[in-house]
């Protein structure tokens, strides 16, 4: 059983809850998530199992998070087509298209990357996958996650040790994830950085808002710049420098520039081509090998769709230079 070990040491975290500290902390594990774990007793302070996620902490505490070994996998594997993009024994790198869900969750019991990754990944001799077990049951290899209607690259663990270093990579930003998006509106400078926290919206359950850190908000920074101005729509490049849920969509909607096709964030307007999602796309992802230590980077090519939407939107009158992608 795997654990992670962090110490109290900002006098800043003074009386944090256990929770919220945590999800600072472990940023590779959800708040939910993290809760189950304290609520079934596998995050002790100071070598006491603490069941409590209210607990508050002082300076000098010890936290340890043991995960539970997964249990065997009940899913069946799907022979779904995969497009790789890097692949060995230790890691997969697929072009995840926009409408495919992640992992199965309520609504989505099948047809999921994890049905196709499971079929892909399985061992012809015994039948058994070589994904790490790391994820859960429901979540094999799943290392971060895409939106279901967010298109491009996605990383998959193979073996427990690349699921370890490849989340150590994610919590410590040296991983390089970049996104392309197209937006209603007009950013007012070629590039830019938005720092504003992120959590659940106060009225809208299904829905991510920006909400101050003192009401349960976590920190989230994108980098942005610039790529193309297309009428009243612009091509903008994303780098992350956090991974909250939907946080390019919360950030380019409280900027006042929703992604064109967001279901949840935009104002849903017609540009003559119907988006199986939003218009925004995992474009490159760079990371380190967790064996050999080299670094791989690979870029997603862009949906079929995406660049359709382009050249209605060029067509209308604009004659800049194309993105480079």
């Amino acid at each position: 059983m795997p654990s992670h070990t962090y110490h109290v040491i900002d006098p800043a975290d003074q009386g944090q809850r256990l929770d919220r500290w945590l999800a600072q902390q472990a940023q590779d594990i959800s708040r939910s998530h993290l809760q189950k774990l304290i609520d079934q007793g596998h995050v002790s302070v100071n070598q006491q199992v603490c069941t409590s996620k209210k607990h508050l902490l002082q300076i000098g505490d010890a936290i340890e998070i043991q995960i539970p070994d997964a249990a065997p996998l009940s899913l069946q594997p799907e022979p779904i087509p995969l497009e790789v993009l890097y692949e060995d024994e230790q890691l997969l790198i697929v072009n995840k298209p926009a409408g495919m869900v992640v992992h199965p969750a309520p609504g989505h019991p099948t047809g999921t990357l994890v049905h196709a990754l499971l079929a892909h990944c399985q061992n012809p001799l015994t039948g058994e996958s070589t994904l790490s077990g790391i994820g859960g049951v429901e979540r094999p290899g799943i290392v971060h996650r895409l939106d279901k209607d967010t298109s491009g690259a996605i990383a998959i663990a193979k073996t427990d040790q690349a699921h370890h270093h490849l989340q150590a990579q994610l919590a410590a930003k040296t991983a390089r994830r970049e996104y392309m998006a197209i937006v209603y509106g007009h950013p007012p400078s070629p590039v830019g950085t938005i720092n504003q926290p992120i959590g659940r919206h106060p009225v809208d359950r299904i829905k991510m808002a920006v909400v101050p850190e003192s009401a349960g908000g976590r920190a989230a920074v994108t980098h942005w710049q610039v790529q193309q101005r297309l009428g009243n729509h612009t091509c903008i490049q994303f780098q992350l420098e956090t991974g909250r849920t939907h946080q390019i969509r919360v950030h380019c909607a409280a900027m006042g520039w929703p992604i064109v096709g967001d279901p949840l964030y935009s104002r849903g307007r017609s540009l003559g081509i119907n988006l199986t999602g939003q218009a925004l796309h995992a474009l490159r992802l760079s990371l380190q090998h967790p064996i050999s230590q080299r670094w791989i980077e690979v870029e997603a090519p862009f949906p079929r769709e995406l660049e359709a939407l382009l050249k209605i939107l060029q067509s209308r009158g604009f004659k800049g230079s194309p993105i480079s992608t």
